[in-house]
C-alpha cells in the first residue's frame, strides 16, 4: 500500500500516487512516445482493481479526455465512495482540436455533465483546464465565482485550477483550495508556487512528472516530486497494470516507506 498525505486542507487524504485517465479515453492529440489503443472495459476494470489494491484513491479525468470520464462512470459503480475523484472544466476536445470556455454558464454546464458521466452527485475537486491564459481565468472569467457556487451547492468539495505558468500556480494560491503543477527535474519552474502552497495549505497535484512518458529515469523523477512535502500527489496516466504497480513501489521508496 503506497503512503497517503493531506490534500491540503480539504479534509481529504490522497495516495502519493494519483492515477490519470487520459489514456482511458483518449489517444488523439496527446503527446506520449508511443501511440496507444484504448483498453477494454475488461482492462480497465482490471487497472482499476489494481489501483484499489495498492491504494491508489485518487483518479484524475477530464472532459478533454474522450470518454475517460463517462467509461469511469460505469466502471466505479458499487464503489464510488473509495475513490477521490478530480474532474476539470473549461476545456473539451473534439473533432481533433482542444475548444475552451471559462465562461460562467460553460463552467456550470460542464461540472453538471460531469457528474451526469461519472455518475456521481458530486466531485472531490474540480480544476479549471487552464490555455494559458492563467490570471485572466482566476481573476476575470467567472470562473473561480462559478466553482464557488457549486462548492456552495454541494456538487464540487473543492475546487482549483490546473495551471500553465508558474505566475499562474501562485496566483491559483489566493482563490482555490488545490493547485495542478507541473514539476520533474527538467521543469521546476512551479516549485516556489508548490512551497508556498504547502504553507498555506493548498493542495498540490503534479502533473507531467514523468514528463509525458519522456523521463529517462521515472524512479528519479518521482523521489524529486515527492521529495517536496507540500506535493499531496503525483498524477501519472498508465493503462498497464505492471507500470501501475511499478510507480507505486517507487512512490513508497520515494516517500521513504
Amino acid at each position: 500500500m503506497i503512503p497517503t498525505r493531506a490534500l491540503g486542507s480539504t479534509g481529504l487524504r490522497v495516495g502519493v500516487l494519483g492515477l490519470g485517465t487520459v489514456k482511458l479515453g483518449r489517444n488523439e492529440g496527446v503527446k506520449y512516445p508511443l501511440g496507444f489503443d484504448l483498453p477494454s472495459d475488461e482492462e480497465a476494470a482490471a487497472l482499476l482493481a489494481v489501483a484499489r489494491e495498492l491504494g491508489v484513491n485518487l483518479i484524475d479525468t477530464a472532459p478533454a479526455y474522450g470518454s475517460s470520464e463517462d467509461r469511469l462512470g460505469g466502471l466505479l459503480s458499487g464503489m464510488r465512495d473509495d475513490w477521490v475523484i478530480v474532474t476539470k472544466a473549461g476545456e473539451t476536445f473534439e473533432d481533433g482540436r482542444s475548444r475552451f470556455d471559462f465562461s460562467p454558464g460553460a463552467i456550470r454546464t460542464s461540472v453538471e455533465r460531469s457528474l451526469v458521466r461519472l455518475r456521481t452527485d458530486r466531485v472531490e475537486c474540480v480544476l479549471l483546464h487552464s490555455d494559458g491564459r492563467d490570471a485572466w481565468i482566476l481573476e476575470e472569467s467567472g470562473a473561480i465565482e462559478a466553482l464557488e457556487t457549486l462548492q456552495q451547492e454541494g456538487k464540487v468539495l473543492s475546487f482549483g485550477v490546473s495551471t500553465k505558468t508558474p505566475e499562474g500556480a501562485m496566483r491559483a494560491l489566493d482563490t482555490c483550495g488545490v493547485v495542478m503543477a507541473t514539476l520533474n527535474p527538467a521543469q521546476t519552474g512551479d516549485l516556489g508556487a508548490i512551497r508556498e502552497a504547502g504553507r498555506r495549505g493548498v493542495g498540490v497535484l503534479i502533473k507531467k512528472v514523468l514528463a509525458s512518458g519522456h523521463a529517462a529515469d521515472p524512479g528519479e523523477s518521482l523521489r524529486f516530486v515527492l521529495g517536496e512535502r507540500s506535493v499531496s500527489s503525483a498524477v501519472v496516466g498508465t493503462i498497464n497494470p505492471d507500470h501501475l504497480r511499478k510507480n507505486t513501489r517507487m512512490c513508497a521508496e520515494a516517500n521513504g516507506s
